[in-house]
């Protein structure tokens, strides 16, 4: 049996380089420590026996270097898109999850539910509230152009990816990104961040 894998997309928490619509409310450092905070949360809670958790982070000379990411396998993500980043982390063969760190709320129930779903579905996203997805999972490996034409950040990323899948999709719970600070203060207010 393939073991299932999980990727936390991550960026590497430097000052005004992350979480840039955040700080345009809060301000750099505390956006900075905010997401430093979030990184800890997610990596935290969904880290869990039954799969393998491996940090795809940018930029690749922060390998190793952030202390938020100690422990965790680390691999450099590839340059350009987050098409061709999502692309490398879906090329080998197995039940595969990639979420980013914008959803402090997830939990190992989320990814369990996933990574269970993937076997009855081509493909499973966990839905935003903003239009997006804050985890995408696929049986790969996953055909080359899987993640052309996709409007990143926009309203319609979800429904872009979902016109990609040929089979069935499920659905996991919608979360809350925390991109600005209305978002923030939502998911404060639900008691599932700090």
């Amino acid at each position: 049996m393939i073991r299932p894998t999980l990727f936390v997309m991550a960026k590497a928490p430097q000052l005004g380089k992350a979480k840039t619509r955040l700080a345009k409310d809060i301000g750099k450092v505390h956006a900075l420590r905010l997401y430093r905070a979030m990184i800890a949360t997610v990596l935290r809670r969904v880290q869990d026996p039954r799969w393998d958790t491996i940090l795809a982070v940018t930029p690749a000379v922060m390998l190793g270097a952030v202390p938020e990411w100690r422990g965790v396998a680390q691999i450099p993500q590839v340059s350009g898109s987050l098409s061709p980043r999502l692309g490398a982390v879906f090329v080998n063969k197995g039940p595969t999850l990639a979420i980013g760190t914008d959803c402090p709320q997830v939990s190992a129930c989320d990814i369990a539910t996933a990574f269970r779903k993937l076997r009855s579905h081509e493909a499973v996203f966990g839905p935003a509230d903003d239009g997006g997805f804050w985890l995408i999972g696929l049986n790969g490996p996953v055909r080359a152009d899987m993640f052309d034409d996709v409007r990143w950040s926009h309203e319609d990323t979800l429904a872009d990816m979902r016109a990609k899948i040929k089979g069935p999709s499920a659905a996991l719970r919608t979360l809350i990104d925390v991109d600005n600070l209305a978002a923030l203060k939502q998911v404060r207010s639900a008691g599932n961040f700090i």
